[in-house]
Formats: C-alpha cells, structure tokens, sequence
C-alpha cells in the first residue's frame, strides 16, 4: 500500500497489549530507508521511528518515562 510518506513491506503488525493500552508495531519503509511505525488505535495516532530514534530510548534512564506519562497528551488549554 503505497502513502506519501512510506509504504508497507506487508507484514503483519504486532499487538502489544496490556490493561491500559495497545499500540500495533510494525516495519515500514521510506525514501530514507526502513523505520518502524508505532500506532494506536484507540487514539488513532501514529508515528514513524528512526533507527537512532529508536537507540536514543536506550540512551534513557526508564524515570524519562514518567515525565511523558505525567501529561501524555502536552499541555491542554482551557481557555476555550
């Protein structure tokens, strides 16, 4: 399937599931070689990972990921 942006090499994603979420991961390519996409359907949102994207979250302590969980979705204005 092809998408401005990359196309599929048609495998299957893989689900990974717990009580609070799932996100579908699977390889993809681009004009800038091969990346992998992590989406989730529940919130209908994607994003499409380098390989040094991907090795910066080991350059992380695990703690990082309590900053991204603390306000999951950035700042939200109520000033609606």
């Amino acid at each position: 399937m092809k998408n401005d942006k990359y196309y599929e090499d048609g495998e299957e994603s893989i689900d990974i599931t717990n009580e609070f979420a799932t996100v579908k991961v699977k390889k993809v390519y681009t004009k800038n070689g091969t990346r992998l996409e992590i989406y989730s359907p529940k919130l209908g949102s994607r994003i499409v990972l380098s390989a040094i994207e991907l090795e910066s979250l080991t350059w992380q302590d695990k703690s990082i990921f309590d900053k991204f969980l603390s306000d999951p979705y950035g700042k939200v204005n109520n000033n609606d």
